[in-house]
């Protein structure tokens, strides 16, 4: 069978949305700042790529892929835009992997961008009112009291506390490692190696370089996640709280991906390569559930069980999600989000599959190899995991 291999791997610093670096800093650039860089890092000419596939999310439509494209110096090349909510980067890269292993495209640049900051918005008008509001949403699934199509609080951090029996204390414990994590990788430069700088517009018109991860507190304790009020303190023991949750984010990642011919003869030493992904889906109710459904079909469809998995990225888009994973599934606590994930790093919705996946790459090189997953659930009741091995 032919392979898909992992020839660069990028992502910018990760942004807070609306108050932090970044919120002025749009969709577009991101995209190009990445696929530029993803580009630039693998060492191939612009003639050699094929396409470049790029996830985005709650952005109004269109095709950043292509705009990123002509921006990053490829204007002979096609862009395709993806969409799979909170998965649509990991999406991005197995379709980018399965046209290059099916022999239809040697180079592909893979990944994903979101900006929350400056997401496009609607108005409309409060019936009975002369209130405006500007929401943007596009919700994956039908509305419903169980499983409400634009408070994931419920539909997933909640939902899945109480299916797995989670207490309040599991996921602050979980969210402080996060934090302490991310912010102990930040202090001895684990991500240095994987972040592009960007160019960020502050609001008195100054350009600053940004390439630190701002959205981990240093400041973040047992006590204060402690001190924390319920998201929605009229459901009874509702255990959700913004610090057990990820944040709203802005950041684009992109890979590189080539063929085997393209690994061998391109001057550098590849990251290794993707060697299986899969999606499935639950009902929306059980959508921070259905991790669990889909990291056990790709290490089916791969033939491997949990114990070959040396490192693991599991979306924090609430802390019950990875520690259901890791009760449920039997998985070694410190194999996984090493660094941290969604509850520090953040969320960027439609870059944070790359992110994952970038971050695992470059952990897995400094570890001397190895196979790892990154999985996430996503709207709707899905989940996505990609299997690499460096």
């Amino acid at each position: 069978m032919a392979e898909a291999w992992i020839l660069s791997a990028v992502r910018t610093a990760v942004g807070t949305a609306h108050k932090g670096t970044l919120r002025d800093t749009s969709a577009l650039e991101l995209a190009r700042v990445a696929v530029d860089a993803a580009r630039t890092r693998s060492g191939l000419e612009p003639e050699r790529f094929d396409d470049v596939v790029f996830a985005e999310s709650y952005y109004g439509g269109g095709d950043i892929a292509r705009h990123a494209a002509i921006e990053a110096g490829l204007v002979n090349v096609g862009g395709q835009a993806v969409n799979r909510h909170c998965a649509g980067s990991l999406t991005s890269v197995a379709n980018a992997a399965g046209s290059i292993i099916a022999g239809m495209d040697d180079v592909v640049i893979a990944g994903g961008v979101q900006s929350s900051s400056t997401a496009p918005v609607q108005r409309w008008r409060v019936p009975g009112t002369e209130e405006y509001l500007e929401p943007w949403w596009s919700p994956t699934h039908p509305d419903s009291p169980t499983a409400p199509n634009w408070d994931m609080t419920i539909t997933v951090g909640w939902n899945t506390a109480q299916a797995i029996g989670i207490s309040r204390e599991e996921m602050d414990r979980w969210a402080y490692r996060s934090h302490r994590r991310a912010v102990a990788a930040i202090d001895d430069g684990t991500f240095a190696e994987e972040i592009v700088p960007v160019k960020a517009i502050l609001p008195d018109g100054s350009i600053t370089e940004f390439a630190v991860d701002e959205h981990p507190r240093r400041d973040s304790t047992l006590e204060k996640l402690a001190s924390l009020k319920p998201l929605h303190p009229e459901i009874e023991g509702f255990s959700i709280t913004a610090g057990n949750s990820s944040g709203v984010n802005d950041a684009a990642a992109a890979l590189v991906l080539g063929n085997a011919d393209t690994a061998r003869s391109y001057g550098g030493t590849p990251f290794g390569r993707v060697r299986g992904w899969a999606w499935t889906a639950v009902p929306p109710e059980r959508t921070g559930s259905a991790v669990l459904d889909v990291i056990p079909k790709v290490l089916r469809r791969t033939g491997l069980t949990t114990k070959d998995i040396a490192l693991w990225e599991i979306n924090e888009a609430f802390a019950s999600v990875p520690v259901a994973a890791c009760r449920e599934l039997a998985l070694d606590e410190e194999k996984v989000n090493i660094h941290g994930s969604g509850c520090s790093i953040g969320h960027p919705t439609a870059a944070s599959g790359a992110r994952m996946l970038t971050t695992l790459v470059h952990d897995l090189r400094r570890r001397g190899g190895g196979l790892g997953v990154a999985a996430m659930c996503a709207g709707g009741g899905q989940a996505g995991a990609v299997l690499v091995e460096c």
